[in-house]
């Protein structure tokens, strides 16, 4: 099983983290706090693999709960083990979430230095996923990426930070466009930023005690905050869609927190629980930061905090970092894959060589209409930094930034796609997942981006560039050949078959495509 290994018998929390919990008296107890035997049997249960199995438990609420009373479950099936940490969700209740990644009868035991904690056994029952469940996602061949039941997964994500932060109404608007978009996964932002204010409204909730005004205690996590995360999180399940979640970023403005204020308890307090929270979704992603290198963090503190992850997410979860200018190293252990803010996406051919990991170029700017470079691309532009990464062996992430008459935009606050790339990047991703699941990026064909399966298939994409022909000369065989018009979304089957070398004439326009074909 992924995640901290429950191999090392002697592992407890440390000293100062699992010590009598003290700070709170027996009547601070909930009052319906049932007995270890009566949560013993109320948790003996069927989950589905890959699901989410929830043990609840009733302990101290006084004191700082985030911090002075920790619990810990041990889960085994067979030679199968894990643990998951426990987190606090007010009112005295403490909840431990695990994903099962095997079927049959998983045993738990809990561990805590508070008595109402330790020492609650149980066990639940693994079955078979659900149609649909595919599990977590997960690196495969060392640079793209399937699902853990084996089938591919081809990431088609936009982005779109504080969708979940704005009016119910909008929330549910941007839902219900996500179920008619054609994207699979979806950055956005666990905590609060100046993007909420220019939605015109403030928050409703912080993450942690406090106001703008007053300040913020970052020991007091919100547990209300975190759990309408989850909420959204799980709408985005059902929809089949990941939820890429970033962690840390830089400060907002109007004194809004981001990560700037935080001393590296504080850091890893926060992390711990979100992590503990929403590690048992199977459509959770983990970018450590969105423009790291603009947060006051040296390279130790990040390296740090990319252990603390790998070791408390027992679903090991796809993990990484983002740039503003300096890319991370993504050639450490502890990242999966690059995830990269650049604006020339031919770089994914050469950063895959290097790095031998997936790379999702997650922001290469928008189409849009604001009043900045980045910002105000053509969605002829968009498209064609979309086709071109994916043709060239990476991801490429959407944005949109064309201003509502409310004053909004997709890229922060969600609401309605107003653009004319989804629908294309829909015929785009169709044609990507009719591919074979092993094609890579076809190095030898430098003049145009090309993804192959040699002697079986070929995908070579144009771009902006108007060639009037072609020539291929290919392993023995017979191939049928498309010509592909990424804008108008047409695919034209060429008469008769072709074989050896040959020619292919073309349209000599932009945006074109041609795929090639064994039969």
């Amino acid at each position: 099983m992924p995640g901290r290994s429950a191999e090392r018998p002697g592992w407890r929390f440390p000293a100062s983290r699992i010590s009598p919990c003290g700070s709170a008296s027996n009547n601070e107890r909930h009052e319906s706090a049932p007995d270890k035997e009566e949560v013993q049997l109320k948790t003996t249960q069927e989950v589905e693999r890959w699901g989410i199995f929830e043990l609840t438990l009733h302990g101290p609420s006084g004191g700082c709960p985030f911090a002075d009373a920790q619990v810990i479950a041990r889960f085994a099936n067979g030679r199968r083990m894990a643990e998951a940490e426990g987190f606090y969700d007010g009112d005295g209740c403490y909840r431990i979430r695990f994903m099962p990644d095997a079927e049959g009868v998983w045993t738990y035991a809990t561990e805590s230095g508070c008595a109402e904690l330790d020492g609650v056994k149980g066990q639940f029952v693994c079955v078979r996923p659900s149609p649909g469940n595919h599990g977590p996602v997960r690196v495969k061949d060392s640079t793209r990426f399937q699902y853990a039941d084996g089938s591919g997964f081809v990431p088609i994500g936009t982005t779109c930070y504080a969708w979940h932060r704005q009016s119910a109404e909008r929330q549910e608007r941007t839902l219900r466009t996500l179920a008619g978009a054609p994207f699979n996964k979806v950055r956005m932002h666990v905590l609060p930023g100046d993007e909420d204010a220019a939605a015109g409204a403030e928050p409703a909730r912080y993450p942690f005690a406090g106001t703008p005004e007053q300040g913020f205690d970052y020991r007091a996590l919100q547990p209300d905050y975190f759990a309408h995360l989850e909420r959204k999180v799980g709408e985005l399940l059902r929809l089949g869609i990941e939820a890429e979640l970033i962690l840390f970023r830089p400060d907002g403005a109007g004194g809004i927190p981001g990560s700037g204020a935080m001393a590296p308890e504080d850091d890893e307090r926060y992390l711990r629980y979100v992590v503990a929270r929403l590690g048992a979704y199977r459509n959770v992603w983990w970018s450590l930061a969105d423009e790291y290198d603009a947060i006051d963090r040296r390279p130790a503190d990040w390296a740090r905090l990319f252990r603390i992850l790998q070791e408390c997410d027992c679903g090991a979860h796809l993990r990484s970092i983002r740039n503003r200018q300096a890319w991370y190293d993504f050639g450490v252990p502890w990242v999966t894959h690059a995830s990269i803010r650049q604006e020339e996406v031919r770089v994914a051919s050469d950063a895959t060589k290097q790095y031998e990991k997936p790379v999702v170029i997650d922001d290469c700017g928008s189409e849009g209409n604001l009043d900045d470079r980045w910002s105000s691309l053509t969605a002829e532009e968009m498209l064609c930094r979309i086709w071109e990464g994916h043709c060239r062996g990476g991801y490429v992430t959407h944005s949109e930034t064309l201003l509502s008459a409310e004053g909004t935009v997709w890229r922060w606050q969600g609401g309605e796609l107003l653009g004319d790339c989804a629908s294309r990047i829909a015929f785009m991703r169709g044609i990507l997942e009719d591919a074979p699941g092993h094609v890579a990026y076809g190095k030898d064909r430098l003049d145009a981006a090309t993804l192959e399966a040699s002697g079986e298939y070929y995908l070579q994409y144009f771009g902006p560039h108007r060639f009037a022909y072609r020539v291929f000369d290919l392993p023995e065989g017979k191939y049928a050949v498309d010509i592909i018009d990424t804008w108008n979304m047409t695919v034209t089957p060429l008469d008769g078959l072709f074989e050896g070398r040959f020619r292919i004439d073309l349209p000599g326009k932009l945006y074109y495509a041609v795929r090639i074909r064994r039969v």
